[in-house]
């Protein structure tokens, strides 16, 4: 693989988890029961430190070379379409996808890279986006279940 490729390749998983981010915290701020805010806030700052490594891997694989926040890569990742009137399971249906999505990408992604340490570091967040996609998938069958928790019982799991 050349230089440029892998440098596109970067960009998409950056520009995946800047969006990634921006959904999950704009989600949260939807989200009226706690507990869902709080996954999503966690989901939010998990995407925050994913999006801090593939920064320092392209400054590693490519020194001196500034990555330009300016550039949209047409990523091959779903993106996740939301706006005032969409429904939080309906959302959550999305993200799903994005995660098994995310963690394929960067399985391929790490089959591209030379280096032994930052191919294990993009292969732990391939798994750990499967492990959100069990988050969000168990959020998503809260949501679908008791379709109005978010409306009519903002801290309804919280127990005796």
């Amino acid at each position: 693989m050349d230089d440029e490729e892998l440098r596109k390749l970067i960009t998409v998983a950056i520009n995946s988890e800047i969006r990634s981010h921006d959904v999950y915290s704009k989600l949260a701020q939807k989200a009226k029961n706690y507990f869902l805010k709080e996954r999503l806030l966690f989901l939010a700052g998990e995407e925050e430190k994913h999006r801090i490594f593939f920064e320092q891997l392209h400054s590693t694989l490519f020194p001196g070379i500034p990555f330009d926040y300016s550039v949209k890569a047409s990523a091959p990742l779903p993106e996740i379409k939301m706006d005032e009137n969409s429904r939080i399971p309906d959302i959550l249906a999305q993200a799903m996808e994005a995660e098994k999505a995310a963690s394929e990408f960067y399985k391929h992604l790490a089959g591209k890279l030379e280096n032994e340490n930052a191919r294990k570091m993009v292969l732990y967040i391939s798994t750990m986006e499967l492990g959100h996609y069990v988050l969000i998938k168990s959020e998503f069958e809260n949501a679908s279940n008791f379709e109005d928790f978010n409306v009519e019982w903002p801290m309804m799991h919280i127990g005796p």
